[in-house]
């Protein structure tokens, strides 16, 4: 189905609404319109040109009705997903103009006693994107995929990892390839349509979560396989969800994504990686149960000029002498084509028998 979404991403959609950003710049859906009574009266092109957009900014749900939404998709997730009280006067009122509900959170909005009732009333639905299905434990069914399969992995969260996954899969199909992206979080599935939210998988299936991903992609035929990384390795709250992805995923390459200006995992202070000790540990780790290496570095530069940004994928190359860009600010083409030959299948270890 397709739906015309308003965005809920009150005070927050110009900073940290990464749901918003993704759905509105890379998804199928029309976005018709986001509330954020802070930038009412602008368009989402007047505050962030790079998403493409020429949506409304409006103030409230009642505003947003105008432009004929079937569906109210909350555009941020903080952290421990709640729902705030003044999201869920905005969800109501949603819920009773006949709106579809569709939601990130951590908190299950369709089992919300309040929510469940007004939806029934309305006759609407609520869909909880991070809820899971049933997964089985990793069986190492992925060694057997024949399409190479690439993980981003970062220094951070929130620092592109689902866009670079998407703008290299965009390029490689143009090179001639059938690539398919693989969404392992909340915005990646409301992207592409599918998927699981493997930071909502009890952490021993979390990997059989990440492995039966990528054999849907292959069964569907792909040749290249690009999985969305979540988290950084060295994240304290969610270097759990990244293992997972490194092993379950079974990577035959990995793309390091890095915002060079951030010294600190935010809300932590923990140090962030540089590239040496980055790339290190995340090839020492993949060398103990199937080899991987990382192929290139993709920067995110949003802040800096035009200028800055070039320095610092030089910075990078020089650092690392792998292939180095910001991929959604140039596009991936050169950076895909630098790192295609690089990207070749690997096999698990095995133990001598």
């Amino acid at each position: 189905m397709t739906r015309r979404y308003a965005i809920l991403a009150p005070g927050s959609f110009s900073t940290d609404a990464k749901t918003a950003h993704g759905v509105v710049r890379y998804g199928a859906d029309d976005v018709v319109a986001v509330i954020d009574p802070s930038l009412a009266g602008k368009r989402v092109s007047d505050v962030m040109p790079h998403l493409q957009s020429d949506a409304p900014i409006v103030t409230s749900v009642a505003d947003a009705l105008a432009f004929a939404p079937t569906a109210l998709l909350i555009g941020t997730a903080p952290k421990g997903g709640g729902l705030t009280p003044e999201w869920r006067a905005a969800v109501l009122e949603a819920i009773s103009a006949r709106l579809e509900i569709v939601s990130g959170l951590h908190d299950m909005l369709a089992v919300d006693r309040e929510l469940h009732i007004a939806a029934l009333a309305a006759g609407t639905t609520i869909w909880d994107v991070r809820e899971p299905p049933d997964v089985p434990l990793f069986s190492g069914d992925v060694y057997g995929v024949q399409a190479p399969i690439v993980l981003t992995v970062g220094n951070d969260c929130a620092v592109g990892k689902m866009s670079v996954a998407l703008e290299v899969v965009r390029a490689a199909n143009a090179a001639g390839k059938n690539a398919r992206f693989v969404p392992t979080g909340q915005t990646g599935i409301l992207i592409a349509g599918w998927g699981i939210s493997v930071d909502r998988v009890i952490s021993d299936f979390a990997p059989g979560a990440a492995e039966q991903l990528v054999l849907y992609a292959a069964h569907e035929g792909a040749d290249l396989i690009v999985v969305e990384g979540q988290g950084a390795i060295n994240h304290p709250a969610y270097a759990p969800v990244t293992l997972a992805l490194m092993t379950g995923s079974a990577p035959d390459a990995l793309i390091l994504v890095v915002d060079p200006r951030r010294a600190a995992i935010e809300s932590y202070g923990t140090p962030t990686l540089p590239y040496a000790a980055a790339i290190e540990i995340h090839e020492r780790l993949l060398q103990t149960i199937k080899p991987a290496e990382v192929v290139g570095i993709a920067l995110n530069t949003r802040g800096l000029n035009e200028a800055e940004a070039r320095s610092e994928a030089a910075l990078a190359r020089d650092a690392t002498h792998l292939p180095a860009d910001d991929v959604v600010r140039f596009g991936a083409e050169r950076f895909y084509a630098e790192i295609a030959s690089r990207i070749v299948k690997r096999p698990p270890l095995q133990a001598p028998a």
